[in-house]
């Protein structure tokens, strides 16, 4: 897809994309559910250090991503400015997906999404799952490629190449940090302290 191919205002999403997002949500949903099927409290809970996170602080931080885009973002979006003329989306949209999940690169997560207070991985659980349940049903939505917002995210992968995302951009950026968060995990889970 061209760059031009999606500035109609109001445009839907090719199939291509369409089938993109929704694999990709698919698979990084399948992922973090399997990650944690049948973990312990003690594994739930388990810090290999008091800096790094749990595998249900992981969790908790990877949903309060998830409702940030899906509820605040998504919602809010339709009022932004357009993307600047002339970006390569499909350039944009493999940054995403290929280097988002990388954790070769740290990044500090924002204060407001940070895990706090008694983390319940089940309902953490049942958040995440209504929340790509509500990112699916955002993928109908026309005209997600009309607006972009500032993204630090891309900004840092990208070297500064690239600074805003669109709406289907948000989509898949949410997954891919998902992703990102599962690997996380299975470090945790690696340690050698991890509960058995």
């Amino acid at each position: 897809m061209t760059a031009t191919s999606a500035a109609t205002s109001g445009q839907k999403l090719t199939e291509q994309e369409l089938e993109q997002a929704r694999t990709f949500l698919q698979q990084t949903q399948n992922c973090i559910v399997g990650a944690t099927k049948g973990l312990s409290e003690a594994q739930w809970k388990f810090k290999p250090s008091p800096e790094q996170w749990s595998v249900a602080e992981n969790l908790h931080h990877a949903v309060a991503v998830l409702e940030a885009v899906g509820g605040g973002l998504l919602e809010q979006i339709h009022n932004a400015p357009p993307p600047p003329a002339g970006r390569d989306i499909e350039v944009i949209d493999a940054l995403i997906i290929n280097q988002f999940p990388n954790r070769l690169a740290k990044f500090p997560a924002p204060e407001i999404v940070r895990p706090a207070g008694d983390i319940q991985p089940a309902e953490s659980l049942a958040r995440l799952s209504a929340m790509y349940q509500r990112l699916n049903e955002c993928l109908e939505r026309p005209g997600l490629r009309d607006h972009a917002v500032p993204a630090p995210p891309l900004k840092a992968v990208s070297k500064g190449a690239y600074e805003v995302m669109d709406g289907y951009q948000w989509i898949i950026a949410a997954a891919a940090h998902t992703e990102r968060h599962t690997k996380q995990m299975l470090e945790v889970m690696a340690n050698p302290g991890y509960p058995g």
